[in-house]
C-alpha cells in the first residue's frame, strides 16, 4: 500500500494537473490540509456551523471535513423544494429551450470527462474515498462519460417525445406528453460515489425536475466536484441543490419540502420508511441479495470462475449487484468449481486493493455472520473466514478475506429461519454457495423467488430450454443469461434496476429515465368545428 490510498497498480501513472474547476486534490488530502466541502442551494455554495470529519478507510486518519447540516439549517432547502412549480423548470409546453441546453451541457461535460486529467482526477478521488482497485475506480468516470455522450445534443429533447392519436371527430386530437414532478430528491449510497448520483440527478433534470441530491456524506465530495464540472461547462447553478447531511435530516427536508418524488438507492428498511413518509412518492433501486445459477451444461470453466470471482469479490463485494449466492448444478460441482473459486479468490490482495475495507460492516459483525451461517445443518466453510492481517484499516470498518460458506439447498427450504439467515445481504466479500441436482430445478426456483428483493441475477448456461424455463419462472429486474452471464458491471446502455414491485426504479436507459422522473399527461385538443346538428340537447 502506498500513501493516500494510491495503489501500486497506479504507481506508474504520471499525476496529471488538477482540473481548473476542482476544489480538492486527491493526492494531497490530509489532516494537515483539510478539504472542506460545501452545500449548494439556490445557486449558492454555503457552509454549516458543524462539520463531519471523513476518516480514511485504510488508516483511520481524518483527512477531510465536510458540512454536517443540522435540522436547524435546512429551511433554504425546504423552501427551494416547496417553491419549485409542479409543472417543473421545463416541460414540453414551457421553457423548451432547456432541453437543448441540457443536451449541450452533456456534450461539453462528456468532452471534459474525456480529458485524461479529468478521468484520472475522478478515479483518484473515488479510490481515496472508497478504496478499490484502479480499474474499478476508473470505470465510474468512463461509464458516466459514455452515458453523457448518449444524451448529448438532441437526445434530452427526445426523452420528452409526445405521441398523438386521431380523435373521433374533425378538429379533435389526443396527445400524450411527459411531465415533470417539480421539486424532487435523489439519495444514493457510498459504493458508487460518481456514477449512480450523477446519472440519476441529471436524469431528473432532463425531464424538467429540480433535484436535491444527497449522497452518503463520507463520499459526497465526489458528486460536489462533478456538479462543479457541470457548472464549468454551462449548467445553471440554480438547477441542482446538494446537501451534506445524515439520513434523518434529509428525511425532514423531504417531508417538509413535500418532495414530489424520491429516487432512493440503498437499504430496504429505509426504503419502506420513505414510502410511508412520502406517501408512496418513491422509486427504489434498492438492495438486492443477488444470485447466479450455473446450469447443467458446463463450458468455458476458467472464464466462468473468473467472472464469478469478479461478481462476488471485486470492489470488496460492495456493489449493489454483487453475487451473494452461487447455485451450482452438480455437473459444475464435479468439475471442482468451489476449489477453482478458492484459488482465484486467494490472489486478491490489499496491495492492489482487489480486496479492501468494508464500509458498512465491521470485522466482528462479519465474522459473527459467518459463524452463524456455519451453524446451519450441513454447512461448511468453502474458503476464507478469517480477518485480513498486516493492515491499518480502522476497527469501525471490516477487513476479512474473500469468503464463501456452503449451505445445503434443502436446509434453506426446510427452515424459514435458515433461509432468512442464508439470504441476509452482507455488503462485503462474502457469498453462500449451494448445489442442486437436475430434478431439483423447481426447488431452486422456489428458493430464488422467496428472496425479498429482485435486483440482479445471472443464469450461466447455453442450454436454451433451461434458460427459457429459468427466465420464465423468475422475476429479477436485471438478469444476464448465457455462458458469459454475470451480475455486476452494468454498462451504460442497458436498464439496471429491480423488478416485482410497483415502486421499482431504474437507471441508464430512456425507459428508466421516463419511468422515474416523469408522469403521463393527456391533452385532448378539440378545435371544432361545432357540428351543425348540435341543439343543446340534454342526454
Amino acid at each position: 500500500m502506498l500513501r493516500h490510498g494510491i495503489t501500486r497498480a497506479s504507481r506508474g501513472r504520471r499525476w496529471l494537473s488538477t482540473p481548473v474547476w476542482a476544489t480538492v486534490d486527491p493526492a494531497t488530502m490530509s489532516a494537515a490540509k483539510p478539504a472542506i466541502g460545501k452545500n449548494l442551494v439556490g445557486g449558492r455554495w454555503t457552509d454549516t456551523a458543524a462539520q463531519h470529519a471523513v476518516v480514511d478507510p485504510l488508516n483511520g486518519e481524518e483527512f477531510m471535513l465536510v458540512p454536517n447540516t443540522s435540522a436547524a439549517e435546512i429551511e433554504p432547502f425546504v423552501e427551494r423544494m416547496r417553491s419549485c412549480p409542479r409543472h417543473g423548470l421545463h416541460n414540453p409546453l414551457k421553457n423548451v429551450e432547456r432541453y437543448t441546453m441540457l443536451g449541450e451541457v452533456m456534450v461539453k461535460g462528456a468532452e471534459e470527462l474525456r480529458k485524461p486529467e479529468v478521468t484520472e482526477f475522478f478515479a483518484r478521488l473515488i479510490q481515496r474515498l472508497v478504496p478499490k482497485s484502479y480499474p474499478q475506480c476508473v470505470g465510474e468516470p468512463t461509464v458516466t462519460r459514455k452515458w453523457m455522450e448518449n444524451y448529448g445534443s438532441d437526445q434530452v429533447r427526445y426523452l420528452a417525445r409526445s405521441f398523438g392519436v386521431p380523435g373521433d371527430h374533425l378538429g379533435q386530437t389526443t396527445v400524450g406528453i411527459r411531465m415533470p414532478f417539480g421539486g424532487v430528491s435523489v439519495i444514493t449510497p457510498f459504493n458508487f460515489p460518481l456514477e449512480i448520483c450523477a446519472l440519476q440527478t441529471c436524469s431528473a433534470l432532463f425531464m424538467g425536475n429540480q433535484p436535491l441530491c444527497k449522497v452518503d456524506w463520507k463520499v459526497m465530495i465526489c458528486m460536489e466536484q462533478f456538479v462543479r464540472m457541470l457548472h464549468h461547462v454551462g449548467l445553471p447553478k440554480t438547477d441542482i441543490d446538494l446537501i451534506y447531511c445524515d439520513g434523518p435530516v434529509m428525511n425532514e427536508v423531504m417531508v417538509r419540502g413535500e418532495s414530489r418524488m424520491c429516487l432512493f438507492t440503498g437499504s430496504q428498511n429505509v426504503a419502506e420508511k420513505l414510502t410511508i413518509d412520502l406517501k408512496g412518492r418513491v422509486k427504489l433501486e434498492d438492495a438486492g441479495f443477488d444470485w447466479k445459477v450455473l446450469g447443467p451444461d458446463p463450458s468455458e470453466v476458467d472464464f466462468v470462475v473468473w467472472q464469478a470471482d469478479q461478481d462476488a469479490y471485486a470492489a470488496t463485494g460492495q456493489k449493489c449487484s454483487a453475487q451473494s449466492m452461487l447455485i451450482a448444478h452438480e455437473n459444475w460441482m464435479a468439475l471442482g468449481i468451489v476449489e477453482k473459486l478458492k484459488e482465484k479468490a486467494a490472489k486478491r490482495s490489499l496491495a492492489d486493493l482487489t480486496i479492501g475495507p468494508v464500509l458498512t460492516w465491521d470485522t466482528q459483525r462479519i465474522l459473527a455472520h459467518i459463524d452463524a451461517c456455519l451453524k446451519i445443518p450441513g454447512a461448511k466453510l468453502a474458503f476464507g473466514g478469517k480477518p485480513l492481517e498486516g493492515h491499518t484499516i480502522p476497527a469501525c470498518y471490516g477487513a476479512v478475506e474473500p469468503t464463501a460458506v456452503i449451505v445445503p439447498l434443502e436446509a434453506m427450504l426446510e427452515s424459514e429461519e435458515v433461509f432468512n439467515l442464508a439470504t441476509t445481504e452482507l455488503f462485503g466479500p462474502f457469498q453462500v454457495i449451494t448445489s442442486y441436482k437436475h430434478d431439483q430445478v423447481p426447488q431452486v426456483i422456489e428458493l430464488l423467488n422467496k428472496v425479498k428483493n429482485h435486483l440482479t441475477a445471472g443464469i450461466v448456461s447455453n442450454d436454451n430450454h433451461f434458460l427459457t424455463h429459468m427466465l420464465g419462472n423468475t422475476i429479477n429486474g436485471t438478469i444476464y443469461a448465457g455462458i458469459r452471464a454475470r451480475t455486476t458491471a452494468a454498462p451504460q446502455q442497458h436498464w439496471f434496476g429491480p423488478s416485482g414491485d410497483p415502486r421499482s426504479g431504474g437507471i441508464h436507459t430512456p425507459e428508466a429515465i421516463k419511468l422515474c422522473w416523469s408522469s403521463h399527461r393527456e391533452i385532448i385538443y378539440d378545435y371544432g368545428p361545432v357540428p351543425p346538428t348540435w341543439a343543446g340537447k340534454t342526454s
